[in-house]
C-alpha cells in the first residue's frame, strides 16, 4: 500500500509548522517539514551537505531538489511507509522540487492535496521578527525574511496554482 502524502504551502510564517503539529496530533498524520530535515542535516556531524544548505538557507534561497527529496524519502522511509500518512510541510517550493519529487516518488505514494495556508505578507513579516527573538534560526531576520517573501512569490505561488488548477488545492485563511 503506498503512503498518503498532503503537501502542506504558504509563505514564511503563514503557520505551516503549528497547524501541521495540531493535524498530527489530531489525525494521526506524521508531520515532516522540509526546512527542519533541511537543519538537521546541516547540523548533523560529518554531512556532506552540510555547507552547502546553511549557503541557501542564509541566501533564503531554495536547496537543490537532490537533496531534500532524499531527505524526505529517508524521513518516510524511518516511519511506517506502507500505512503512513505523512504532512509535508515547505516542499515542494518550486516547479524543480515537484519534478524532482515526481522522478524519484511520483507512482509510490497516494498524494492526496495540498493545504495552502494563505497569510497576508505584513502578518507573516511580524510573526517571523517575533520568532526570530527566540528561535536562533539565521534566517529568521528581517533581510532572509524579505528574500524568502520574493523566492516565495517568485517561485512556490506558481506550484500552488498548479495544485489548484488540478482540483487539489485546499485553501486555509491563516
Amino acid at each position: 500500500m503506498a503512503p498518503t502524502v498532503v503537501f502542506v504551502l504558504g509563505g514564511p510564517g503563514a503557520g505551516k509548522g503549528t497547524q501541521c503539529d495540531l493535524i498530527e496530533k489530531e489525525f494521526g498524520f506524521v508531520h515532516l517539514s522540509a526546512g527542519d530535515l533541511l537543519r538537521e542535516e546541516r547540523n548533523r556531524e560529518g554531512s556532506e551537505y552540510g555547507d552547502l544548505i546553511e549557503k541557501y538557507i542564509r541566501e533564503g534561497a531554495i536547496v537543490p531538489v537532490e537533496i531534500t527529496v532524499n531527505l524526505l524519502k529517508r524521513a518516510m522511509e524511518k516511519h511506517d511507509w506502507e500505512h503512513g500518512k505523512f504532512l509535508i510541510d515547505g516542499f515542494p517550493r518550486n516547479e524543480d522540487n515537484l519534478d524532482g519529487w515526481e522522478r524519484v516518488l511520483g507512482g509510490k505514494v497516494d498524494e492526496k492535496f495540498c493545504l495552502f495556508f494563505d497569510c497576508p505578507e505584513d502578518v507573516m513579516e511580524k510573526r517571523l521578527l517575533s520568532r526570530g527573538k527566540t528561535s536562533g534560526r539565521s534566517d529568521d531576520n528581517l533581510e532572509s525574511i524579505r528574500k524568502r517573501f520574493r523566492t516565495y512569490e517568485a517561485e512556490t505561488r506558481p506550484i500552488i496554482q498548479r495544485f489548484a488548477a488540478k482540483g487539489k488545492e485546499r485553501r486555509v485563511n491563516a
